[in-house]
């Protein structure tokens, strides 16, 4: 069960249905939200979500030159975020709400049942499930499902519900945001003002309305539980700015600061959180939904294998070893960006000094690597010894003889994939046998990008072991359960296994159903 329909949590259950897991979702809300919010994926998201299949669109390009946009650091321009030359563009930009329907439709092809209207009232776990109660429009649901996924956002229920606690830092400035019509625009053209009381940033649509956010720094709202008012965005507005801004119309208008919140696990048993459930930041960077996206692409394959008792012992445990310290490396460079953008002679010197490193190298590895997820290395489990254990594998053209593919291609079925390079390679093959009902292998010709002479790599594209290390047969123990030996024509039959013509599939038979 998913508890929370948003773009985090409708792609969890459209991931999880798409391995032939039985998924529910509940979510209050009873249609897609149209108040402006994220708009932004980020390399690392978008890679992720291209070798999936959900972003069919963003394709590989091939093109031989790494591509680059624009972007910015604490609201310094100048920063660059790059992509591998074989990789989609860096940047996406989409409405956070185009992208929760887009994933809701992948969910319901892929047989996920969504009740839209439903709040959770409780939830019990012991060691075979969790039991969950919700009000909906025909009164309290009861169901009980082996796992239950949290992605109710910031005020969780279910986190709640589970007896997770979170660390959280109070908030030290006050925001506010809104859609609204100014009525001179030359008073506040688009971009980022700063002044000496704070932040405006403004961007006008094509309807002629301008999306405002205001930043000030004096301290956090003393009545933030208090809906704001189109005067109170217009004061705060002109306050900053130091002059009168007039405006009206205002939609959307909400408060937001930098609060910070991190559960101390996003595992509770049969519980997992993802999203702003586990993490909340104060939202700088256009980080947030990515954030959620690597959370829920890191969970699904993990607990599919764990519903189809395909999972090795401790899989489950990797998904908060590993997406709980990326959370908080997020939290921390947020918290960084928001000292560079307070008012002070102090923090204007530390402005002038990042200014003049970004000037000074656009690319900046170190930043761009942070902010796109790009740098993201997960901690390796497999004895593997390899320094590349753990890191993302980027695409690479690949030649079988089927013919020419890809790593994204070769993904997009959801099952781990080993890929075995020329003669050596292969003499790694046979360590596979016992999992060939959940390894997809392919053999294809040797190439110079490859790390390795064999590769096994994670559904979400993270790199689980490789030749360089230890033994192959170890890795596949702590991360699938062993089954029986395959015969060794089933192995061989799959030396050119042809692209799946859908985007997601079942790691086990649809048939070996999730009980809810």
């Amino acid at each position: 069960m998913v508890v929370g329909g948003g773009p985090v949590g409708m792609l969890i259950a459209a991931e999880l249905a798409g391995y032939g897991v039985d998924t529910l979702l509940l979510e209050v809300r009873d249609r897609v939200s149209v108040r402006p919010k994220a708009t932004t994926l980020h390399a690392r998201a978008v890679q992720c979500l291209a070798r999936r299949g959900h972003l069919p669109e963003q394709r590989a390009r091939h093109t031989g030159a790494a591509s680059s946009s624009p972007f910015h650091f604490a609201g310094l321009p100048g920063l660059v975020i790059t992509a591998p030359e074989t990789e989609p563009e860096p940047i996406l930009k989409c409405p956070q709400a185009e992208l929760e329907r887009r994933f809701e439709e992948r969910a319901r092809a892929a047989g996920a049942r969504i009740l839209r209207e439903h709040r959770v009232t409780d939830a019990v776990q012991d060691r075979d499930g969790v039991r969950v109660t919700a009000d909906g429009p025909g009164g309290p649901v009861t169901c009980t499902t082996r796992y239950a996924v949290g992605a109710d956002g910031a005020r969780s229920m279910l986190r709640e519900l589970a007896g997770i606690e979170s660390d959280i830092h109070a908030a030290t400035v006050a925001a506010l945001m809104a859609t609204v019509t100014v009525t001179d625009p030359d008073v506040l053209p688009p971009g980022w003002h700063r002044t000496p009381r704070g932040w405006i940033v403004a961007k006008r649509d094509p309807a002629g309305s301008t999306h405002i956010r205001t930043l000030n720094c004096t301290g956090a709202h003393e009545d933030r539980k208090l809906p704001p008012t189109l005067e109170d965005l217009r004061r705060e507005a002109s306050w900053i700015a130091g002059r009168d801004i007039a405006m009206e119309d205002a939609r959307w208008l909400s408060r937001f600061s930098d609060v910070t919140r991190l559960a101390r696990t996003f595992r509770s048993g049969r519980v997992f959180l993802v999203g702003d459930a586990a993490h909340v930041h104060f939202p700088i960077g256009g980080q947030g939904l990515s954030t959620g996206v690597l959370d829920a692409l890191n969970l699904g394959w993990k607990l599919a294998l764990a519903v189809h008792g395909k999972a090795g012992a401790d899989l489950l445990d990797t998904y908060d070893l590993e997406r709980r310290p990326a959370a908080q490396r997020v939290i921390d460079n947020t918290r960084a960006q928001l000292a560079l953008m307070r008012p002070g002679a102090e923090a204007d010197a530390l402005r002038g000094v990042f200014a003049a490193v970004l000037a000074e190298d656009p690319r900046h590895e170190r930043l761009s690597g942070m902010i796109s997820a790009q740098d993201t290395v997960y901690p390796g489990r497999g004895g593997c010894l390899s320094p590349t254990e753990g890191a993302f594998l980027g695409n690479m053209p690949l030649h079988t003889d089927e013919g020419e593919t890809d790593v994204i291609e070769l993904l997009r079925d959801g099952r781990p994939l080993l890929l075995l390079f020329g003669e050596k390679g292969d003499l790694h093959g046979r360590e596979a046998l016992a999992w060939a009902g959940i390894l997809r292998v392919v053999h294809v010709l040797p190439t110079a990008a490859a790390p390795a002479d064999a590769l096994l790599v994670r559904p979400d594209g993270y790199l689980a072991w490789t030749s360089e290390g230890g033994r192959l047969a170890n890795a596949l123990e702590v991360h699938f359960a062993r089954k029986e030996p395959a015969p060794v024509a089933g192995l061989v039959a799959q030396r050119s296994a042809a692209v799946q013509p859908t985007a997601s599939a079942s790691i086990a038979s649809a048939t070996a159903r999730a009980s809810v």
